[in-house]
């Protein structure tokens, strides 16, 4: 039997709202299947005609748990970093307004999709964060994405912590637009409020022209950020330690090398 499709997709609000959600809860991880799906999602609907605007969920009491960590291992590593990065700058560079909606865990690599989006929605008591370091890895995505939205303190703290933040917390951090028990709603309301009025070609222009300086900055950082995780991190002992321990399910030894 054919593996069933890990995103689902359609069109509402008569051509005007792309929604795509991940369908393979309760982790929906950002694995390969799931990254290509988005990918493929993304690049389908990129000319739809009259479309002003996405909504990216999930199934399930959570976002995302983060991405594969086996995918993380030092043999697939580089591919799952090329075909995750190639899905940032695809939904950095889509012609329209990306609104996530996010409860329960929001973790990792599920954080970075999020981020590659627009405004974020999210529940009171959702839970947002990089836990990469905790394995003794970085998040690349994350490092160049974060700045975007917070200050450089803000971003090297979740970056650095690897702790989470509640909805409430990354609200006033100005990670998260607005924080509400229906997150999907709020996404939705804000879309008929400020989007759906609006001239499809014109949100495309506008999108290129806030985001230019940002995505010919995110093209050089993400392939500098890839550099420094496969030829540095990765040799070091104390990354694979991580890695290992985490499948193991057993606490890392680290040897700071």
């Amino acid at each position: 039997m054919a593996e069933s499709s890990p995103l689902k997709d359609r069109i509402e609000h008569e051509g005007a709202l792309l929604r795509l959600t991940l369908a393979r809860p309760k982790a929906n991880l950002v694995d390969a299947s799931m990254i290509a799906a988005l990918d493929g999602a993304f690049v389908a609907y990129r000319g739809h005609r009259g479309l002003r605007g996405v909504l990216l969920d999930a199934e399930g009491p959570h976002f995302s748990f983060g991405a594969s960590v086996e995918e993380h291992l030092p043999d697939k590593c580089a591919a799952m970093l090329a075909s995750l990065h190639g899905l940032i700058l695809t939904m950095v560079e889509f012609p329209v307004p990306i609104l996530v909606a996010v409860r329960g865990q929001c973790l990792g690599g599920g954080l970075e999709v999020a981020l590659a989006g627009g405004p974020i929605f999210a529940a009171p008591d959702a839970q947002l964060g990089q836990p990469e370091m905790k394995l003794g890895v970085f998040a690349p995505a994350a490092s160049c994405l974060l700045p975007y939205r917070l200050n450089q303190p803000m971003a090297e703290d979740l970056l650095l912590s690897g702790r989470t933040v509640s909805g409430e917390e990354a609200r006033a951090m100005g990670l998260v637009q607005a924080v509400s028990a229906d997150p999907e709603a709020a996404a939705l309301a804000h879309f008929a409020q400020h989007l759906a009025n609006k001239s499809a070609a014109s949100l495309a222009c506008a999108l290129a022209a806030a985001r230019g300086v940002m995505v010919h900055d995110l093209r050089r950082r993400l392939a500098e950020v890839e550099r420094l995780y496969i030829d540095r991190l990765m040799h070091t002992r104390d990354a694979n330690e991580g890695l290992v321990a985490f499948l193991a399910k057993r606490k890392p030894h680290w040897e700071h090398r």
